[in-house]
């Protein structure tokens, strides 16, 4: 398997950016890689013979280029083809003719390319060059957990200096990661089931230093994933492909942030795509008494008066008061009490992340118990529910939670970890 030559899925709009794709080709194939072309144009043809054409996209959402073609206005035409490239590349991937993909576009061709990014699986090498790379234009819910972008500089109309030198590094890093992965997978040691947990960095929340040893002692694999927006994104992207026997999401400080409109958001699903898929979820509601805003930006008036805390150059937290956190803890409550499977909420009553405790910036008893309150009144009748006293740092917390994720285990909902001497470090 190491020895193959990446087969990297080329996408791009033949009919205007030819010279670029071409000049990819030659890359790729330079670094050792073999591309496959598919060709998303809709007006007009390529110089050049596609491996996948046109039709063949259109064709694969049952449509041909005329009925595109007069389907009404350019988003209409580029949403039918953007769908034609999903189902085509999907099948592609499955049958073990692609190896990982990589597409050139504007605003055009980048909203063509999420898609394509979303529907491959986990672990398929995803390259993206964009000219709106890194911008607010893209919502979270579009952004694939292991996607990878690179800005387009000069990259609006024929190939350039700058453009070459942009394309080249993309063409090499998606055969060097694409040979990588191959490998990997060639030789990956046997790990056993994979949980998803969630915090926010190591200080404001830190009982994963704790729960993570104490979970791969019981032969699992645990992924902590930090939710400062697109963290909270990738765990829910990967909680709804099935990769989780079980997750602690005890970070749900996005909810807040989505709610209060902030930018640090991991999009309207958050705290959903576990319970949907029936995934048993322990939940607690760690930091969500705070929103995260950029530092660099001046604070909203609504939160001018706010106990405030910067914890970098590029992130700030800002508390929301007791009717706020009161909606936070109905949210909360209406997205477990959609859950198809298991769910259980832990609430520590003493405070839900380290600002919140007696001399720290962000120490609110006040809204803190009017968010225990409602939390109480809120949490479903099917949801496991266990009010704790103590703060969500504690040993007494970490406790707790292991001794659900234990019974549950004994109950079968969740599966036994792979015995300690099949485990590989």
């Amino acid at each position: 398997m190491s020895a193959q030559r990446p087969r990297i899925l080329v996408i791009g709009t033949g009919d205007t950016k030819a010279d670029e794709l071409l000049f990819m080709k030659a890359c790729i194939e330079a670094s050792g890689g073999r591309a496959v072309m598919m060709d998303v144009s809709v007006l007009g043809d390529p110089p050049y013979s596609p491996d996948h054409d046109k039709h063949a996209v259109a064709r694969a959402v049952d449509v041909t280029i005329a009925e595109i073609v007069s389907s009404g206005d350019e988003n209409t035409a580029m949403t039918l083809m953007a769908g034609g490239a999903v189902q085509l590349a999907r099948k592609l991937q499955q049958d073990g003719e692609i190896d990982a993909f990589i597409a050139i576009g504007g605003s055009m061709g980048t909203d063509l390319a999420l898609d394509v990014a979303l529907c491959l699986p986990l672990g398929v090498p995803k390259f993206v060059v964009s000219t709106i790379a890194y911008s607010h234009l893209i919502p979270p819910e579009r952004v694939a957990p292991d996607l990878m972008m690179i800005l387009w500089a000069g990259g609006l109309y024929g190939l350039n200096t700058i453009c070459k030198l942009v394309l080249s590094q993309a063409c090499g890093a998606v055969v060097g990661a694409t040979k990588m992965m191959l490998e990997t997978r060639a030789s990956a040691p046997a790990k056993g089931p994979t949980i998803g947990m969630t915090s926010l960095g190591s200080s404001c929340l830190r009982y994963m230093k704790t729960l993570k040893p104490a979970l791969e002692r019981r032969g699992y694999d645990v992924a902590v994933f930090h939710t400062t927006g697109m963290g909270g994104r990738a765990f829910e992207s990967i909680a709804g492909q099935d990769h989780f026997c079980a997750v602690f999401d005890f970070s749900l400080q996005e909810i807040t942030n989505h709610l209060a409109g902030s930018v640090v958001s991991s999009g309207a699903d958050r705290l959903e795509n576990a319970g949907a898929r029936g995934v048993p979820q322990i939940a607690a509601p760690g930091a969500v008494d705070m929103v995260d805003l950029p530092t660099w930006q001046d604070l909203p008036a609504k939160f001018s008066e706010r106990p405030f805390h910067a914890h970098n150059r590029l992130i700030a937290s800002i508390t929301v008061d007791a009717d706020d956190r009161r909606e936070v803890a109905r949210t909360i409550a209406g997205k477990l009490g959609m859950a198809k499977g298991r769910s259980a909420l832990i609430l520590p009553s003493r405070g839900i992340q380290e600002w919140d405790t007696e001399g720290e910036p962000l120490c609110e008893p006040e809204a803190l118990a009017a968010f225990v309150d409602e939390m109480r009144r809120a949490i479903p009748a099917g949801v496991e529910f266990h009010e704790i006293d103590a703060h969500i740092n504690s040993d007494t917390f970490v406790a707790k939670a292991l001794e659900i994720f234990d019974r549950w285990v004994e109950e079968g909902i969740i599966p036994r970890g792979m015995p300690a001497k099949e485990v590989a470090a």
